[in-house]
């Protein structure tokens, strides 16, 4: 029977597993900074619009027919200025990351490509395209899915160890990851604070959880200053940090160049990264790193939690 997506309310329950995170951490954060710029639905690349998602354009409907120059433009700041300020931020704190990359917009940076792949940085794929997969014909995304693997293997120089999609896969998604083969997880759900265990197709799978909360993506929406998000996800953290000394966990942190990249914000990321910094027992590590951990500690056992 084909791989079916099986929705389940219970989880770990109320006695989620000790993760054993390394150094007894208690809480393991992962920085994710999704690089999507190049890839987004556009004219040119023959979707019929512009995208503007995640812009200081958002929600003021400007209605521009054909080509939207003032969207291309913040989209293009993203990878010309906002990438390189986060990777200043963390290469001069000697912090990790993740790269959610999006095939097609690391071919059309070169400079950029080859700065993730000096940077020890993990790339977890992102598509090929930042377009949204359950749009797609299985078809489509199959190929979507080979595209993105090929050419970031060319770019950042290793083929693509996890993959997310934009926003939410498609019921196809997880099933055609295992089916291309060479992951070792996907992280495209947001459905608690650690990894857990699918059968696909008969086979293992991990799923390390993602975070649209604990994401820079509320500058589009709730949250207007620098101060307003540190002190949210501040807050994120330092509960989990509390309770990870009973109950360790797993924190995403998503950060998007053409958002948090701009200076106002850009202080913001700043502050919380400094603040995580002070903290003995956080674990700021890569996204492989915790699927890496989660598969030696916690290895698959014949069954998925939700199966």
């Amino acid at each position: 029977m084909t791989y079916q997506v099986k929705r389940d309310f219970i989880g770990y329950g109320a006695n989620p597993p000790d993760p054993r995170w390394p150094g007894g951490a208690r809480v393991a954060v992962n920085f994710v900074m999704n690089y999507e710029e190049g890839s987004e639905p556009s004219i040119q690349d023959g979707e019929g619009y512009s995208e503007w998602g995640l812009t200081e354009a958002m929600g003021l409907g400007q209605g521009v027919k054909g080509r939207d120059l003032a969207a291309e433009g913040m989209f293009e700041y993203g990878s010309r200025v906002g990438f390189w300020r986060l990777m200043r931020l963390f290469q001069e704190r000697n912090l990790p990351m993740t790269v959610f990359g999006c095939a097609l917009a690391l071919e059309r940076n070169p400079e950029a490509a080859a700065a993730i792949r000096e940077s020890g940085f993990d790339v977890c794929c992102h598509g090929w395209r930042w377009v949204k997969h359950f749009e797609l014909t299985e078809a489509e995304e199959r190929e979507h899915i080979r595209l993105a693997v090929e050419s970031l293997q060319r770019t950042v120089g290793n083929r693509p160890l996890g993959w997310y999609c934009r926003y939410g896969p498609s019921v196809n998604t997880r099933r055609l990851v295992a089916e291309e083969g060479g992951f070792l997880y996907d992280s495209d759900s947001y459905a608690d604070e650690l990894p857990w265990w699918v059968t696909v197709e008969g086979k293992p799978h991990l799923v390390v959880p993602y975070s649209l909360t604990n994401n820079d993506g509320k500058y589009a929406g709730s949250v207007g200053t620098s101060d307003q998000w540190f002190s949210f996800v501040r807050d994120a953290f330092d509960m989990l940090y509390e309770e990870g000394a009973r109950t360790p966990k797993m924190m995403s942190i998503g950060l998007h160049m053409r958002l948090i990249g701009h200076p106002a914000r850009a202080a913001g990321l700043a502050r919380l990264l400094d603040h995580i910094q002070k903290r003995e027992g956080a674990w700021v590590t890569r996204r492989i790193d915790i699927a890496r951990h989660w598969m030696q500690e916690h290895p698959y056992v014949g069954k998925g939690l939700n199966e």
